[in-house]
């Protein structure tokens, strides 16, 4: 096979095995000629292994040689190096048709039927010989033979020859005794001898006949030199007749020259060129070795002229289902899955797939999805990751909405029922100013809930911004005017008879204002430094598994943010308990100190629960649930306490006891005080001396201070300090 040959031959099994995807992990057995060195097998390693590594997709798993003389068991031996490769299933063979059937032969023997794909040469071909007796092993097998045509001419001139008329071919004597089983001469009269030949013999009458397929191409050769001589004739010679001077000693590369540039139909009708590298156009008829339930045979299933033509639907494998036999390194990988080739065998590779946010980009890279996107099922591509936020029909919402609106309801009674109750002593003991102040702060409180519970939006969020933390302001504001009257009262009672200043309902509103209006300035400069607005946060309930991953809808309110917006209102509370810790000692019979020291202490316990529960879950996939819950409840808890410690007592006298909105008797401010200061002091001794001995010095420390006691007195109605 010449060089070219082996080269077009190689083109063609790549092309072949493209056309075919489960093949690509392919080993080679050729055999180990005695040739120069573009022999048959250094041409192999020469041009078939660097056309498939050029070629790309076909991967060489072994190479094996046949020896020249094999000893006995060495095919079986290439059998078994051929196994150590199970998954390269595809064998091709350069080798003679002897080595091909001895092949076949051992892996029959060693149970290998229909595990081996066989592809072969020219010198398999379509021929019988090597596959004979061996049908079942051999089913399936690719060949190529170089498109032929028989020349009729040379039939009828081969048929003629006779030992008569051929005396020239040395050869022919020879060629008569094998073809015709006889002898010629004496050794045909020996016993035991072949019978004699007679010479009146005839080729294709008396003897199997067949038209060797490479004839025509060795007609063409002699008539390709024989066209190149002619036209070097016509150049050098001129005319001249015979070989000329200048013929006579003619240079190679000349003549090769002449042979490249010939161009005529051949024997079979068929152009007769030669390309600047001197090869001929290559013409293949590719083969496949078939069993059908009548006879094994070889059927054309394609062609090469120029370009590969394979029909495969004709093809046919061993296989019961007659499935496309598989000969890969691996097999493909699935859709999400990268390849990860192992170096050196582009062939083989690791299948890996793509985790967490990736997607597979390309046939062997992973790629991450943008931050708000997620990988789709199959991991080919990305999608918009599903926004959520809180739904009213939520259990996280459903609770407290519902405390929320008890809450509102419980609220509107108390209002109502003070407002019908305006003039009435309870009422007007309790400041009605500084209430209604209180009573707006945890209505507010309560309604805080519907607007962080609603979708988020421009208005939503300016509304979470503005109430978030006035609720609260209002009602700490108002409790903190309360408790610091109070304490101012009885400090400055202890030093003078003197009313202090800023006690009256006026000056209390304005107190209370000024501290909300700080509240509300912090806001105005919120609002200009960062408008409102709503992101969707991917951070938040981004899982591990992107199938689970959420963008959340919410307002941009961070939580620093959030500290600040609650902070100035957590601060009014703390100096509101400061200030109803000082104001303990006071009478009940006096004020509300001690339900306002209650309701602050409550709520301190409260708002201590919240924080770890609230930034306790800054990490948790529902984080937006618990903290919004959790925020809008305690909300509700502390609007629940004051209304219940400081507006509840009120409104069940007023409702069910009537008989006891009725006005006190007046008593002086220095009056006042001095119970108070005795209140005090008998604490302080009590825990010091006996019983006894307190009662007397308590008794002789209140007739002292009546005896001393002015005339002048500042009188407060029913105790409304």
């Amino acid at each position: 096979m010449s060089i070219f040959s082996l080269s077009l031959f190689c083109f063609l099994f790549v092309f072949i095995f493209s056309l075919i995807p489960p093949f690509n992990f392919l080993s080679f057995a050729f055999h180990q000629c005695t040739y120069s060195v573009s022999s048959y097998s250094l041409s192999l390693s020469l041009f078939c292994h660097l056309i498939i590594l050029l070629s790309g997709g076909v991967c060489i798993a072994q190479s094996l040689k046949i020896p020249r003389e094999p000893r006995p068991g060495e095919f079986d031996k290439i059998i078994l190096r051929l196994l150590e490769t199970p998954s390269a299933r595809a064998i091709v063979m350069f080798a003679n048709e002897d080595d091909i059937r001895r092949v076949l032969d051992a892996a029959k023997r060693n149970n290998q039927t229909g595990h081996f794909l066989w592809v072969g040469s020219d010198s398999w071909g379509s021929k019988i010989s090597p596959v004979v007796q061996q049908e079942s092993v051999a089913e399936g097998a690719i060949t190529i033979l170089p498109k032929r045509a028989s020349i009729e001419a040379f039939d009828r001139y081969f048929k003629s020859r006779s030992l008569s008329n051929n005396r020239r071919n040395v050869w022919f004597a020879e060629f008569w005794e094998e073809n015709f089983v006889c002898k010629l001469g004496m050794h045909g009269k020996r016993p035991g001898s072949p019978k004699k030949c007679t010479g009146l013999e005839k080729v294709g009458r008396d003897s199997s006949y067949e038209q060797e397929g490479k004839v025509q191409f060795v007609m063409d050769a002699v008539y390709a030199m024989a066209h190149a001589l002619h036209r070097m004739h016509r150049d050098l010679c001129s005319g001249y007749p015979g070989l000329c001077p200048r013929m006579s000693n003619i240079d190679g590369k000349e003549l090769l020259g002449y042979i490249r540039n010939v161009s005529f139909n051949g024997s079979a009708k068929t152009p007769v060129v030669f390309n600047e590298n001197g090869d001929a156009p290559g013409r293949y008829d590719i083969y496949q070795y078939q069993n059908t339930n009548r006879s094994a045979e070889y059927r054309i299933i394609g062609h090469w002229t120029d370009h590969l033509h394979l029909n495969i639907d004709a093809m046919q494998w061993a296989s019961e289902d007659h499935a496309v036999p598989i000969s890969v390194c691996s097999l493909p990988c699935q859709m999400g899955e990268r390849k990860k080739v192992v170096k050196g065998v582009p062939c083989c590779w690791h299948c890996e797939r793509c985790e967490g946010y990736q997607y597979q980009a390309s046939e062997f890279t992973c790629q991450l999805c943008p931050y708000e996107q997620r990988p789709d099922r199959n991991r080919t591509g990305c999608q918009p990751i599903p926004i959520i936020k809180l739904e009213w029909h939520s259990p996280w919402a459903v609770v407290p909405i519902f405390i929320a609106i008890l809450g509102i309801l419980a609220t509107t009674f108390v209002v109502v029922t003070f407002v019908r109750y305006n003039d009435t002593p309870i009422v007007r003991a309790s400041g009605r100013e500084m209430s209604y102040v209180l009573l707006t702060g945890i209505f507010l409180c309560y309604f805080i809930t519907f607007p962080m519970m609603a979708a988020p939006g421009v208005a939503v969020c300016s509304f979470r911004r503005i109430f978030l933390g006035l609720g609260m302001c209002f009602s700490y504001a108002a409790l903190l005017t309360k408790t610091n009257r109070i304490h101012r009262i009885f400090e400055q009672g202890k030093c003078s008879v003197a009313a202090p200043r800023f006690i009256s309902p006026a000056s209390q509103l304005v107190i209370t204002f000024s501290l909300i209006s700080v509240q509300l300035m912090g806001v105005f400069v919120w609002f200009v430094s960062d408008p409102p607005h709503t992101i969707v946060d991917y951070g938040e309930q981004r899982t591990q598994d992107p199938g689970n991953s959420r963008g959340v809808l919410k307002c941009d309110i961070s939580d620093l943010s959030l500290i600040c917006s609650l902070g100035y209102s957590i601060l009014l509370m703390v100096t509101c308990t400061v200030y109803a810790i000082k104001t303990r000692g006071v009478p009940e019979t006096f004020n509300e100190a001690k339900p306002i020291g209650f309701t602050m202490y409550t709520t301190c316990i409260i708002w201590l629960a919240f924080i770890p529960i609230f930034f306790g879950t800054a990490q948790s996939a529902e984080r937006m649930y618990i903290q919004t819950a959790t925020l809008t409840v305690s909300l509700s808890l502390s609007a629940s306490v004051s209304l219940g410690m400081l507006y509840m007592p009120k409104v069940y006298v007023i409702i069910l006891h009537p008989e006891q909105n009725v006005p006190k008797r007046k008593r002086s401010f220095k009056a006042i005080v001095t119970a108070a200061t005795v209140t005090n002091k008998l604490s302080h001794l009590a825990s010091e001396r006996p019983n006894g001995e307190v009662k007397t010095e308590l008794c002789e420390s209140v007739d002292n201070s009546t005896a001393s006691t002015k005339t002048t007195y500042v009188s407060y109605t029913n105790h409304a300090i």
